[in-house]
């Protein structure tokens, strides 16, 4: 049994190398939060030991990492808190407008995007979700339609699907107020879920708290993206389909220093940033992409 568990441990240690960097660091907007970079406890930092002291500095290790991850979150609500409502208008405007202008938006035929929930204070995607289920173009005439998959959330294990709408009609509220697809349609027939799928998805539209240029992104702590995303990534390699680009908005205050945002092995990196600032390749594919 403490072999085992010995095991556990030493994979959660292994869990908390940071994801490799595409950008260099850069310097820091006058609207970013000024936050504190903390080194990270790790192997390299520990002396040979025995295995009671490994596991109990691995416990250490991630009792440090998630202890810094609520400080933040903290921070990072507050300052979404005392935001200017007319302020995060205008960068709603400004965040939608830049993605439903890129060249990588207009040709992807098959989305994910969250449904913004207005009381976490999440970058609006209203105007987005719109524009993906619009299917006739101005004259009347029919077009290739976009398909739109949107979140249900099963549980609290961090159990998320993925189910496709054809109309903001679609939607019911849950029990904490947001936003999701019921998981049948009108007619009560199962709506498609994207891990079901024939074809491959295009493109993810994710919220967050806070990012980094290099591509680290911190979540609310329920763990329901990263565990998500991860799905479907086994799921794309292993159907041999060309990975979905990650896109991630953001407001200019949640984006914060480089490496200030600790991460473990669990976390997915996005591949593109979007702010009212500008649109940030950020992974080698995003660079492909927006080359096309």
């Amino acid at each position: 049994m403490w072999r085992s568990g010995l095991r556990q441990r030493v994979k959660e240690l292994l869990m908390i190398l940071p994801p490799p960097s595409f950008l260099p660091p850069s310097p820091s907007s006058t609207h970013h939060l000024a936050f504190t970079k903390k080194p990270l406890l790790g192997l390299a930092n520990a002396s040979p030991c025995s295995a009671v002291t490994m596991s109990t500095t691995t416990t250490n290790n991630l009792d440090e990492i998630f202890k810094q991850k609520r400080v933040l979150r903290s921070k990072v609500r507050k300052s979404l808190k005392a935001m200017d409502p007319s302020l995060r208008s205008q960068e709603d405007d400004a965040i939608q407008s830049l993605v439903s202008e890129a060249a990588w938006f207009k040709s992807s035929q098959r989305l994910c995007a969250y449904i913004t929930c207005y009381a976490l204070r999440e970058v609006d995607t209203s105007k987005l979700l719109s524009q993906i289920l619009q299917n006739t173009t101005k004259d009347g005439s029919a077009q290739n339609a976009k398909k739109l998959y949107v979140p249900r959330v099963e549980d609290k294990n961090s159990h998320m699907r993925m189910l496709k709408i054809s109309s903001m009609d679609d939607l019911i509220a849950n029990s904490m107020d947001i936003l999701e697809p019921a998981p049948v349609d009108q007619h009560g027939n199962a709506r498609e879920d994207v891990m079901l799928a024939n074809d491959p998805v295009d493109l993810f539209l994710l919220p967050g708290l806070a990012f980094d240029k290099s591509g680290r992104r911190l979540g609310r702590g329920g763990g329901y993206y990263d565990t998500f995303l991860r799905k479907y990534q086994d799921l794309a390699k292993e159907r041999n389909w060309r990975q979905p680009l990650l896109v991630a908005l953001s407001y200019s205050l949640q984006i914060i220093d480089d490496g200030a945002i600790p991460v473990t092995l669990n976390d997915v990196p996005v591949d593109v940033l979007v702010s009212p600032a500008g649109v940030i390749p950020i992974s080698q594919a995003a660079l492909n992409r927006m080359q096309i």
